[in-house]
């Protein structure tokens, strides 16, 4: 009958399509107008598919009827055929327009298809180190379209192939059996009942939205589904239809439905998961919650039975599968690390169109993110007694420095009152603390301190700007690692004075914070105290890479690999990139491995929170170098801890940066730290020695310098090598004693060969009279014998030391709230403990003190001299001046 029907219709067809023809000609010589252009396209393709349509019936005849499966034979059938038109009466010149416009099909078939097929806008997602979902956003479209998949599980290719198109491997995008089934179930029911689309065909039609189902439609479909299996190979083009198939509802692709309906990626679907899925592009109605369920489970089950029929299955997984239940309704989307979704949204708005990412796959690891998030949050619920409403965490990997866990604040969904939703791993906040550690390290590294030389903690003034201890207190000196140990203040500022500002700005820009960008004079001394700002997710991935490189450098041979030194990766791409690069190893590095050992070390020695007191006694110890840090007025509390595996960063605070008691990162960073550290695997061994870094020299036991000829008490230490050039100790001194080693003498009242030349450790007045409150086993110098006043004129210089206002301070006065000008403390230090003192401004008497040497004065505005007399009539005079609130603003 098919065929009766071709040879009746062939001649009225090619008439038919030849006018189509001629016309488009026409149109293509009349301009070259985008307009002109549609309409000569439009009538190719049109005339195109008219042609094809009566051409398959021969086709179909020859391959199927007259069983001639070659695709070679087809196309001489089509040939006789369209050259019997000439047998029709049709004129030549007609047959040879025919020909010429069917070459110009043929080049319009080759560019039917557009390099993109699917424009329709997608979610962003976010997917763990696994490739497992950690969140998604939805596409601007409302749908949830994940960005296109490259590959389909190979349990979905069975199933949609069993359902759909079960020849598709086999045809060239038109399964002419699949058409001549339909075509002949449509006649026979007088209705639409099958489609014999393949799955090719269906992808044509998933990217032509908004066309009629029509004959013509059908056509067009076929034309460019054979030209899409000319460029696209069979699973490329079943990616396109895993990706943009229907799955019910607003959810569009495997992808997306894999885990819309069972909370899993589409390469751990089972069996029978997977043949639901492939039901539902067909009927996706089907998955509507409360109906149709008994159809869908039939469905199913009935792909199953075929699957194993056909042996895609075995007995046992066929008997599994039908006992699986289908999903009652659809599962939330993960939302894991939903600020780093967020993150990954902002960057990419920044991009062009073209080169914008919609799936981030990152390193973080599902497992240790579920953990870490639960900590943060259990913590973050005990603080909001206190007014504290956010928290963040990193915790890296040093080897790779990969972050595997990212809670870039309190996960509470819909909470626009306590800014959970800032991202505050990339946030810039006060540093506090955090950065003492990186001074001190890059002053070991570059030998400018040792690990126990003493550094001033004393009352501190400099140019208006006066730190203080968190304690409040002053030790006189401390060695510089007990110093960091302790947090203390003041020392920190002393070694930032040493070390130069401007030379530890240079030094962070280098180690990654982009945060520092103002001058040296915008960030003083207080640099070091939170006067800067920092991002956590920066400065963990700078501790990272200090651990990083401690740990290459043995296995480098004692040298530096030169990008061990990089930030903390998020992006699976970074690392990837990373891995692969060739090692570029040097002699130096930013930071030496001695230094980085020994700031470690004396990390190790912070004080823990007081569930942590006592850990060196237990078996199950863990070794961290860790530090706080603590904003000025309680805004922010820091914690990092490094191990030779990983490190682990936490901030608490509030996002608008409110103050609150107790908010230290002692009290409330340090516990989430502990507690994410105690769910990691424990290092099984600590950072080696990096002894090719270091020199084994002789310290004075109590200077901590490098130990000169008069020092006795002697230790012999393994320093960075840097450490050979500090300096030799400068507190030792020559002192000359009587017999009696009581008393100082001179050669003026004592003979030389009865004096005893003693070495003595002397620290300077000031420092002397704090250190010795807390170093009891000092020893004051000798007063002089009564015979020996005459040097005590020169003595006396050295008896006392002003530590507040020094030489030529100009000190600022405010008005106090009744207007009047407020008071300055001056003070002073004196060796003797019960010294007496007398005060003199301006050679006018002010007041005098004893044992505890401060006092409030209030000199007018202007220069002034300070004159200061103790009861032996040593005299020491300082100059300074007092500037009013009017003389400073102008």
């Amino acid at each position: 009958m098919l065929i009766y029907i071709s040879k009746l219709r062939f001649l009225w067809v090619i008439r038919f399509a030849h006018e189509r023809l001629r016309l488009s000609t026409q149109a293509l010589n009349l301009s070259f107008s985008p307009l002109s252009l549609e309409f000569s396209c439009r009538y190719y393709l049109k005339s195109f598919t008219v042609i094809l349509f009566f051409s398959a019936i021969v086709v179909f005849e020859n391959l199927v009827i007259k069983k001639k499966y070659t695709f070679v034979n087809a196309v001489l059938t089509f040939k006789n055929v369209f050259l019997k038109s000439a047998n029709y009466h049709i004129e030549k010149k007609l047959a040879l327009l025919g020909l010429i416009n069917f070459i110009a099909i043929i080049v319009l078939f080759t560019i039917s298809v557009p390099r993109k097929l699917f424009t329709d806008p997608v979610s962003t997602i976010v997917e763990d180190f696994d490739s497992y979902l950690l969140g998604a956003h939805i596409a601007d479209d409302g749908q949830w379209r994940f960005p296109p998949m490259e590959n389909v599980p190979d349990k979905f290719r069975e199933a949609i192939i069993s359902f759909e198109d079960k020849r598709y491997f086999s045809h060239f995008g038109i399964d002419p059996v699949a058409m001549g089934r339909a075509l002949y179930s449509n006649i026979m029911s007088m209705e639409r009942v099958s489609g014999g689309s393949t799955l090719t065909m269906q992808v044509i039609r998933l990217s032509r939205k908004g066309q009629d189902r029509t004959i013509f439609e059908k056509f067009i479909e076929m034309a460019m589904a054979v030209r899409l299996e000319m460029s696209y190979s069979k699973d490329e083009i079943l990616a396109l239809y895993a990706s943009n198939a229907p799955f019910g509802g607003n959810v569009i692709g495997l992808d997306a439905a894999a885990w819309r309906y069972f909370g899993r990626k589409p390469n751990d679907l089972s069996w029978a998961e997977a043949a639901m899925l492939a039901i539902l592009p067909n009927s996706p109605a089907l998955i509507h919650p409360g109906r149709n369920r008994e159809i869908l489970l039939n469905k199913r089950n009935r792909l199953l039975l075929k699957l194993y029929d056909e042996g895609k299955i075995n007995q046992e997984d066929y008997e599994l599968a039908i006992e699986e239940p289908i999903p009652d309704k659809p599962r939330p989307f993960p939302s894991y690390a939903p600020h780093l979704l967020s993150d990954f949204m902002i960057r990419n708005s920044n991009k062009d169109e073209e080169n914008r990412k919609y799936k981030l796959h990152s390193t973080i690891k599902l497992e240790f993110q579920r953990k870490v998030d639960e900590i943060v949050n259990r913590h973050a619920a005990g603080y909001a007694g206190n007014g504290i409403n956010n928290a963040a965490a990193i915790v890296i990997e040093v080897e790779t420095g990969n972050v595997i866990a990212y809670v870039g604040n309190v996960n509470m969904p819909g909470d626009k009152v306590h800014g959970t939703q800032v991202d505050v791993l990339r946030s810039p906040r006060s540093t506090g603390s955090i950065l003492k550690p990186l001074l001190y390290c890059s002053m070991l590294s570059s030998g400018e301190i040792l690990p126990n030389a003493l550094v001033p903690d004393i009352p501190t003034h400099i140019s208006g700007y006066t730190p203080k201890n968190y304690n409040l207190g002053y030790d006189g000196a401390v060695p510089a690692r007990r110093a960091l140990a302790r947090s203390l203040n003041i020392p920190a500022i002393k070694l930032l004075q040493d070390y130069g500002t401007q030379k530890f700005l240079y030094m962070l820009r280098k180690l990654g914070m982009t945060t520092v960008t103002k001058t040296v004079d915008y960030y003083g001394l207080s640099l070091i105290l939170g006067g800067c700002e920092g991002k956590l997710f920066e400065l963990a991935g700078i501790y990272a890479s200090m651990a990083r490189v401690l740990k290459h450098y043995r296995k480098n041979q004692s040298r530096y690999d030169e990008g061990d030194f990089h930030p903390a990766f998020v992006n699976f791409e970074d690392y990837l990139k990373d891995s692969e690069r060739t090692e570029n190893l040097q002699n130096s590095s930013l930071l030496s491995a001695s230094a980085i050992y020994l700031t470690f070390k004396a990390m190790l020695d912070v004080e823990r929170p007081p569930e942590q007191s006592g850990w060196e006694n237990f078996k199950s110890n863990q070794k961290i170098a860790w530090k706080t840090g603590t904003s000025f007025g309680f805004r922010d509390g820091w914690a990092i801890g490094v191990t030779p595996d990983y490190v682990v960063g936490v901030w608490i605070g509030n996002a608008d940066g409110e103050g609150r008691p107790k908010l230290t990162g002692i009290t409330t960073a340090a516990p989430v730290l502990f507690d994410i550290f105690s769910y990691l695997p424990q290092a099984q061994s600590w950072f080696d020695i990096p002894y090719d870094d270091m020199a084994y020299e002789a310290i004075c036991h109590q200077s901590g310098h490098l130990a000169s000829e008069l020092c006795e008490d002697v230790d012999s230490v393994w320093i960075p090598a840097a450490g050979i050039r500090f300096t030799k100790c400068p507190y030792h001194k020559i002192v000359h004693l009587d017999e009696t080693e009581k008393f100082q003498v001179h050669s003026e009242c004592e003979e030389t060969q009865n004096m005893v030349h003693k070495p003595w450790f002397v620290l300077p007045p000031a420092v002397e009279w704090f250190y010795k409150s807390k170093n009891a086993n000092y020893k004051v110098l000798p007063p002089f014998r009564s015979d020996c006043l005459g040097e005590m004129e020169n003595a006396g210089k050295n008896s006392m030391e002003v530590i507040y206002p020094k030489n030529l301070t100009k000190i600022y006065v405010p008005v106090e709230l009744d207007g009047t000008a407020g008071k300055t403390i001056f003070e002073v230090a004196h060796r003797k403990e019960e010294a007496l003192i007398f005060w003199h401004v301006d050679d006018e008497f002010v007041g005098q003190t004893q044992r505890y040497h401060q006092l409030a004065l209030n000199p007018p505005p202007g220069k002034h001299v300070l004159t200061l007399v103790d009861e032996d009539g040593n005299e020491l005079t300082v100059k300074f001046e007092i500037i009013n609130q009017e003389k400073k603003q102008k």
